[in-house]
């Protein structure tokens, strides 16, 4: 799996050149320079914006968990699959590591979620998330197919959609039954090892169930969750409306929804790709020209995505580095338990022998 995400790294690299090269660099860079630093400063508040709802939608889901350390999970969730050579996979380790600390809150605002507990919620709200981007896809190729009838993306995203769905219902029955088929798996291997490994397996699947079904047996917050991960895709694409609008393009609401919506399927079936090189570019210039925008700004407006993602990410991400280190030295200076000092570290002990009466 390393091997091929690496290899698709560089192909993606390899397919952003090309395009840079194909569409002209100077033409390119005078898209980027054209957008200035109040626009580029506009999109950078714009998907902020966004962040906070999306730190919603999953509050929303599971409300145990505070909201401002939900938030800045996803954040850092979301920095770690666009800013570092991971795919999606990686960003999600991440992103059940931030919860699982409290450090980076003061006061009451973060709690302590133990590894079980993170990898559920995170789970729950990339289920709610993929929810909301089905409806926001569906919106997008109803706005797309209004444009353009005979669009040459409507059929393929179709087919991707209804193929997301099936993947997602499959996802969450695995949340709803993960638990029972886990110790299925486990009775059935239960003579080919150890007894106390079984148990642990059967005891850990039976806590991980119980986390599941406390969670989903409000779906009233799973549907809350959902359609706050919708405004958040129509957020998103409200962000794409705003670089074309300083760009100089003329993109009605509609169209930036098409547009972001459509690629957003394109980039959730090529998954692997660390951050989506190559996929994003392409995914833009093609969109782009359907309604009349110039490769050369479509391209700009994705290295300026890119560039967002840059500004908002690294400093999540050495944010995230910071608790970790303070974690780190924190577990170092805590004193060892009552009962486990050694004979070196303990105090002397002075014996006192009886009193004898003959000797002086």
């Amino acid at each position: 799996m390393r091997k091929l995400t690496i290899l698709l790294a560089i192909l993606g690299l390899a397919l952003l050149t090309g395009c840079t090269a194909w569409f002209g660099a100077g033409s390119v860079m005078k898209a980027i320079v054209s957008i200035g630093f109040v626009g580029f400063m506009a999109t950078v508040v714009a998907q902020l914006a966004v962040d906070a709802i999306l730190g919603l939608a999953w509050h929303a889901a599971c409300r145990d968990i505070p909201l401002v350390q939900l938030t800045v999970s996803r954040m850092i969730r979301d920095a770690a699959a666009s800013c570092l050579p991971f795919s999606q996979l990686g960003g999600m380790v991440l992103g059940i590591r931030a919860t699982c600390s409290s450090d980076l809150f003061a006061g009451r605002k973060g709690r302590h979620v133990d590894g079980g507990e993170a990898a559920c919620a995170n789970l729950v709200d990339i289920t709610t998330e993929v929810m909301g981007q089905i409806l926001f896809i569906l919106t997008a190729v109803l706005c797309l197919v209004a444009h353009q009838q005979s669009s040459p993306f409507a059929r393929p995203v179709i087919i991707g959609l209804v193929l997301l769905s099936l993947g997602i219902g499959g996802f969450i029955y695995t949340q709803r039954h993960g638990g029972d088929l886990l110790k299925r798996v486990g009775r059935k291997l239960g003579h080919n090892m150890a007894t106390q490994w079984q148990d642990a397996m059967l005891s850990s699947a039976d806590s991980i169930q119980e986390r599941f079904d406390a969670i989903w047996s409000h779906p009233g917050r799973i549907i809350q969750g959902a359609v706050l991960h919708y405004v958040g895709w129509l957020g998103s694409a409200a962000t794409i409306w705003v670089a074309y609008y300083f760009l100089g393009a003329h993109l009605s609401f509609s169209g930036a929804v098409a547009i972001e919506g459509v690629a957003c399927g394109i980039m959730s079936v090529s998954f692997l790709v660390p951050a989506g090189l190559g996929v994003q570019e392409a995914a833009y210039i093609a969109l782009g020209s359907a309604f009349g925008i110039a490769p050369s700004v479509s391209l700009g407006l994705s290295l300026l995505r890119r560039g967002r993602e840059l500004v908002i990410g690294i400093p999540m991400l050495l944010l995230w580095q910071g608790m970790e280190m303070r974690a780190l030295r924190r577990k170092e200076g805590v004193p060892p338990p009552a009962g486990g000092t050694t004979a070196s570290a303990a105090a002397p002990v002075t014996v006192h022998e009886p009193h004898d009466p003959t000797r002086k």
